[in-house]
């Protein structure tokens, strides 16, 4: 494949991984708030990774402005890109925005974004395997039409905010799986408008309900990861948040990952919440330090040949994993041109550039 990655890199990034190679920028670890080593070891300079990312990402640019999971027509996509064909264009758009790279043909991304928007501002999925009824794919779609379009400079046709209060009639949102509570602040902070504060409280009161002594829910990073997630997108202290940090340490992996399950489907994004969870709430400790290292040569050992990252080593290269392996190496300093200091950035994706301690939406 034209302007590939040579197998001789990825076999050296994944032997580089697995002894702990550093590959940080000094500029970037500045602004991110982790210090440390800042060498770069000779031929895996970050701005190779990025460019060779993007090239993947427009290989899957489809005509009609949308992003298909892989440019191999036979994969149908894993993850959030197989639910819904709003997760690849999301996160190219989210991407792109975060790291300031030129994405190809961003106005029909962002009419593609908006054929999916109905009459009563929901978004729904044309194609992916969720119920584009169901509540999670209600509340999926409409909070990655609203942030993409955020990340393209442009706003949906129709104000969707009435959308959620579906979500709060007899606890609606209790139904939902845990990975979703930080979706309500999210979707309010890229509309710019208030959180109102009765749904925010009731959202507080299930997770600290349900929160176990060490910090986690559902006995799982994702669950906890949106947990701070939520707690850092209006601006207040996580609960038990030393006690997260401390379990999140404990289950890293020796080779820097966090898949735990035996099913490792349960883990995809386990690198990236875990890494989240560290940056944000960790207190720049050197026991984060040197996780996050870790984590982020993990990363880099999942980006295949044709530039793409599957979610493990060897896996398929997907748009779902770009977005959550990029995201991983741009949280820790890797990836030149990443801006931290974007005014709206705590709205793009999953908080790869929110800056720890910055308070961001208030209420």
């Amino acid at each position: 494949m034209k302007n590939a990655i040579s197998r001789r890199d990825v076999l050296r990034w994944t032997l580089l991984a697995a002894v702990g190679g550093q590959i940080r920028t000094a500029s970037a670890l500045g602004a991110i708030g982790i210090d440390g080593d800042t060498s770069l070891p000779s031929g895996l300079d970050g701005q190779h990774i990025k460019d060779t990312t993007f090239r993947f990402i427009e290989q899957c640019l489809r005509e009609d402005g949308g992003y298909s999971p892989s440019p191999d027509p036979a994969y149908s996509g894993f993850a959030d890109t197989s639910m819904s064909d709003l997760a690849a264009v999301a996160y190219a758009a989210i991407l792109a925005r975060q790291v300031n790279w030129p994405l190809k043909h961003k106005k029909k991304s962002a009419e593609f974004i908006q054929r999916h928007q109905q009459p009563d501002g929901v978004f729904v999925n044309h194609d992916g395997k969720m119920d584009p009824k169901s509540d999670l794919a209600v509340l999926y779609n409409t909070v990655q039409g609203v942030v993409s379009l955020r990340a393209l400079g442009e706003k949906p046709r129709v104000n969707p905010q009435k959308v959620m209060d579906r979500f709060f009639v007899d606890q609606a949102f209790s139904k939902l799986p845990w990975y979703t509570t930080s979706f309500f602040p999210l979707f309010y902070a890229a509309l710019d408008t208030d959180f109102p504060s009765e749904y925010r409280l009731a959202l507080e009161r299930h997770m600290t309900e349900n929160q176990a002594a060490d910090g986690y829910l559902q006995d799982h990073v994702a669950a906890t990861f949106h947990m701070v997630h939520f707690y850092r997108l209006i601006g207040q202290p996580t609960p038990k948040g030393d006690a997260i940090v401390q379990r999140v340490l404990r289950d890293q992996r020796p080779d820097g990952g966090w898949q735990l399950k035996e099913d490792q489907r349960w883990d995809v994004h386990s690198c990236f919440d875990a890494v989240f969870v560290l940056r944000q709430i960790g207190r720049n400790s050197e026991p984060c330090r040197a996780a996050i290292d870790k984590a982020a040569n993990w990363a880099l050992g999942c980006q295949n040949a044709d530039g793409g990252f599957g979610h493990y080593p060897g896996w398929h290269s997907d748009m779902d994993a770009v977005c959550f392996q990029l995201g991983t190496l741009i949280q820790t300093g890797r990836i030149p041109g990443t801006n931290f200091d974007l005014p709206d950035g705590e709205v793009l994706g999953w908080g790869d550039v929110m800056k720890p301690g910055r308070i961001y939406l208030k209420n």
